[in-house]
């Protein structure tokens, strides 16, 4: 065999053995892209129904949002009735209320008034800027005093 004819051997050795490298990369490829497929498939397949769940979980929500409106509305409404309705019963009532009031007020202090009048005011003595009560002054003293 010449040296050309073994140079053409192993030529073909080699393009043998990267086809066959080249055949096997393509069946993992092959394999990897099946199963990835069936992967997308399995997602899409369980995607679906969580989508149709989570938009029906919305629409649930919507619903109760509008009901919580109403109720918000309702609750407002009554408030605004409540106190619209204070300030009747105290424009109506609060004057003569306030008059019934300082009525008895001085009626009571007059009743008492006639039972015990009052002492009267305490000398006050002023000290540096400050007012202090006689009496305190002598309780002050009257203290030391006693035995």
């Amino acid at each position: 065999m010449s040296g050309g004819e073994v140079a053409g051997i192993l030529v073909a050795v080699f393009w043998a053995i990267l086809v066959s490298f080249l055949a096997l990369v393509l069946v993992r490829l092959a394999q990897t892209l099946k199963a990835t497929t069936r992967m997308v498939a399995d997602v899409t397949d369980q995607a679906v129904p969580l989508l149709a769940d989570a938009s029906a979980t919305v629409r649930s929500a919507q619903t109760q949002l509008d009901r919580v409106d109403a109720i918000a509305s309702d609750v407002q409404e009554v408030t605004s009735n409540a106190s619209a309705l204070s300030t009747t019963v105290a424009s109506t009532f609060g004057g003569p209320l306030v008059k019934v009031a300082a009525f008895g007020y001085g009626v009571r202090r007059a009743i008492g008034l006639r039972k015990s009048p009052e002492p009267p005011a305490p000398e006050r003595t002023v000290i540096v800027g400050r007012t202090l009560p006689t009496a305190r002054r002598r309780a002050r003293g009257s203290r030391g005093n006693k035995n």
